[in-house]
This record gives C-alpha cells, structure tokens and sequence, in this order.
C-alpha cells in the first residue's frame, strides 16, 4: 500500500522560502496539502516563489516580507497568519548562509551577524510559534542547517560555529516541548544544488584558479552518490519530520548528504 503524505487542515510557515531549499520546503508542503506561509526579504523573488508553488500546487500561499534576523518581523510574520488562519502547525526555520572565511580572515562584526542569521533567527521562530503548538497539542518545529554540525567544512568556520549552536539549543528544546507533541528536529544536508552552493563555488574557484563548474564537480564526485543533492531531496526529508509518519521522532538530526559525512 502506498503512503501518503497528507498534511491538509495543516498551517505551515516556512522562512526563507523565495528560492533554493526553503521554496522547495514550501513546495513540498503546499504539494502535501498543507496551507503555507512563505517569507523572505526580497519582495520581488518572494512574490516569484509564491507564484510559482500556487502554479505547481493549486493551494493557496501567502507571502510576508521578513528579515528574520528581525525579531519583530518575525512575530508579524506569525500573527498575520495567526490572523488568517487561526494557529501554526509546522515551522521550518531557515536562512541564508554565513560567509565563508578562515578565522584570521573573519571580522567580529561577521562572527555577530551570523549568530543573528543562524542562530537567533531560529530563537525567533520559536518563540513565535511555541505557544500556538503547545496550546493545541501538536507541533513541529524544523530547522533547515548543514551537513557541518557532523564535521566541519574548510573556510566555513561561522556556519561550523554557529550551526553547532542551532542543534544544541534545538536538542534542548525538543526535550523541554516533548510532553505537548511538540516535536522539533534539524535536517542538514549535504552539496545541493542551490544559489548558495553555486556563491560558494564561484568564490572557490577565482582563490584556485579554476570555474565554478569544476568546484560543482569536485564536490559531487567527493560525495558517495556522486552527484549533488537536488532542493527538492531535502524538502522530502522536511516532509517526512513534519507529518504523521515522525510522530515518535524528535531532538534529531536528520542528515541528507549522499553519504557525505565520515562519521558514524
């Protein structure tokens, strides 16, 4: 018999979601029925990404532009579909990447910015939508990190740092949240295909004199399925945490890297 995901009657938000794995997120979401919330900073491609899921999926999307290094626009963002539709169901708490950088090369400044961006846009989130979770007894509260909380990437040390940051916070958390069916989990994927990956490689490649291309290339053949990850195969694993078929899942970390990681 087949499974099915079915999230229809589900309120989910979903940060970051104008392009890359966050508006797969929400794609994957909207596809399962579920009534989808999206924000990102630029109106223009938040606008595109929430055409594009209505067009692809039929269901109805709202769109908010949010910083979510923001604490305000973060509980805007939530009221407004509070307003709408009544509570949240399932929050997916995602951001841009930090710069990449070795130590001596990074400013205080950066290092402040990525605890914003990574870590207390996660804070942020929580606190927003924690409460409407526990009030009705059921919830789930996903983070979208990096295959780097399992072993750290070269000339990534903010995300290393901070992402390290996120698990343990969310570790803590899901116990704490535990007893409302309130599940909290992290999915960290490995290479995928995004406009980050592409920024990441682009700045690789004019250090070592070679294109971006190759960079793709080397990074997929280092993986076991020697390719790189495809948005929607995260978006599948976010899926899988946010319905029914993870109910006794949570305080995890789900990590989606073709075999990427060396450790057990």
């Amino acid at each position: 018999m087949a499974v099915v995901v079915d999230l229809t009657g589900k309120v989910a938000v979903v940060a970051a979601a104008s392009q890359g794995i966050g508006r797969a997120v929400a794609e994957a979401l909207a596809r399962a029925g579920a009534t989808v919330s999206i924000c990102a900073r630029s109106p223009e491609r938040l606008e595109q990404a929430r055409r594009h899921i209505h067009a692809t999926t039929g269901q109805e999307v709202h769109a908010y532009v949010a910083d979510v290094t923001r604490e305000a626009d973060v509980r805007a963002w939530v009221q407004e579909v509070v307003d709408r539709w009544g509570t949240v169901h399932i929050a997916v708490a995602n951001a841009g990447g930090p710069p990449a950088g070795t130590f001596q090369e990074l400013t205080l400044d950066q290092w402040d910015m990525t605890y914003r961006l990574t870590l207390r846009s996660v804070v942020h989130i929580a606190q927003a939508v924690l409460p409407l979770m526990q009030a009705q007894g059921w919830g789930r509260l996903i983070a979208i990190e990096s295959v780097s909380v399992r072993f750290p990437l070269d000339r990534l040390m903010l995300s290393n740092s901070l992402r390290l940051g996120v698990v343990g916070f969310l570790k803590t958390l899901a116990r704490e949240v535990a007893p409302s069916n309130v599940l909290v989990n992290v999915v960290a994927p490995g290479y995928t295909r995004t406009e980050r990956l592409l920024e990441l490689a682009t700045q690789a490649a004019r250090r070592r004199g070679t294109t971006p291309e190759a960079l793709l290339d080397e990074w997929a053949q280092a993986t076991p399925l020697k390719r790189l990850a495809e948005p929607a195969e995260i978006a599948h694993a976010v899926l899988f945490l946010a319905s029914d078929l993870a109910s006794y899942v949570t305080g995890q970390v789900l990590v989606v890297d073709g075999g990427l990681a060396p450790t057990i």
